[in-house]
């Protein structure tokens, strides 16, 4: 079954693409039509690509891994957000980090020097520095965490982007290239889907149909979450029934294992008793 159909996208404005001498070559396959001077995306094979890359992401999800969202532009970055948020994924909505994948232990550094800023003002540390000081170290750590706070929990590499906008949002993608890590990415008519894995064809600029193709994702990625934990949890009353039926069968095995060692056990032989000697004839 579909995740999304055409009329929902069609709803949401999916199909508007950009002026015609603005567009990318590489993207004619996904144009339907052109009016007024405007491309039409197709929408039918959006709603497959859709499908295929929510298929992906649930399976990425399934496995434990992690996904990262990133978008940058002012009209979508708070559906990012609470997007990846309901998911417990990490995103970048901000200024992208350069080197934020090639050069990864940098960038855990500067989120553990916030770390380090929040335990020095809890335990009270910074309580003897002037208001100078502490106004220079506040606004620090507000720096960190509007551009870093977002991806504090992640501690490794994501095994997956998904990106909106992957024109303006291109160093994230070449950097995702440079790894190997796969591409998920809502290409409009003016950007080159060239180095994204899974392409979206719709419209990136609008929050209404970045909204809509970011719920059917999302939902896979729930899905594969919550098979996760039903497996997780189908192993555990696996192991704990194994444990249970070993130390039931604990016992008997014991009781076996004395018979055996009991028949098993060489029979000692009775010493012979000495034959009298017979009287010597005189």
């Amino acid at each position: 079954m579909a995740r999304t159909n055409f009329d929902q996208l069609l709803q949401a404005g999916c199909h508007f693409g950009h002026l015609k001498r603005k567009w990318c070559p590489a993207m004619a396959p996904y144009i339907y039509t052109e009016r007024n001077g405007i491309h039409i995306i197709d929408l039918h094979k959006t709603v497959v690509k859709i499908d295929d890359a929510a298929e992906a992401l649930k399976n990425i999800a399934r496995q434990g891994k992690k996904i990262l969202f990133v978008g940058t532009k002012k009209q979508t970055k708070e559906v990012i957000a609470e997007k990846a948020t309901s998911v417990n994924m990490p995103y970048v909505i901000e200024r992208w980090p350069g080197g934020m994948l090639t050069n990864f232990p940098t960038i855990r550094k500067a989120v553990k020097k916030m770390a380090n800023i929040d335990k020095l003002m809890n335990d009270g540390t910074f309580g003897n520095l002037s208001k100078r000081e502490l106004l220079q170290v506040t606004r620090q750590r507000a720096k960190l965490e509007k551009n870093l706070g977002s991806i504090a929990d992640l501690t490794r590499l994501p095994s997956a982007l998904f990106v909106v906008d992957v024109q303006k949002e291109n160093i994230a993608v070449r950097e995702a290239n440079r790894l190997g890590i796969p591409v998920f990415g809502i290409v409009d008519t003016n950007s080159d889907p060239k180095g994204v894995d899974f392409v979206i064809p719709a419209n990136d600029d609008a929050k209404d149909s970045v909204e809509v193709i970011l719920n059917a994702c999302c939902a896979a990625i729930t899905e594969g979450l919550e098979e996760r934990k039903a497996e997780k949890a189908d192993e555990k009353a696996a192991e704990a029934q194994a444990e249970a039926e070993a130390e039931e069968a604990a016992p008997k095995r014991t009781r076996r294992a004395r018979k055996d060692d009991a028949a098993e056990a060489p029979v000692e032989e009775a010493p012979a008793a000495e034959e009298e000697e017979a009287p010597a004839a005189e």
